[in-house]
């Protein structure tokens, strides 16, 4: 999967929380918050890793 489809599908993901959090199913808008937020940071993690070995 490419980084475009993987950001794609973490703001999916992040819409659908935000619509759960204002339809008031704060528990599924939580989880889904949370995998947002973690599947972003491994992507970052990610390309911050690739970025460093092909410097070296």
């Amino acid at each position: 999967m490419s980084n475009f489809y993987k950001d794609i599908l973490t703001g999916i993901v992040f819409i659908i929380g935000l619509l759960g959090f204002v339809s008031g199913e704060f528990i599924i808008s939580s989880t889904l918050f949370a995998t947002a937020a973690i599947a972003s940071n491994i992507n970052l993690n990610r390309k911050r890793e690739a970025k460093q070995l092909s410097c070296e």
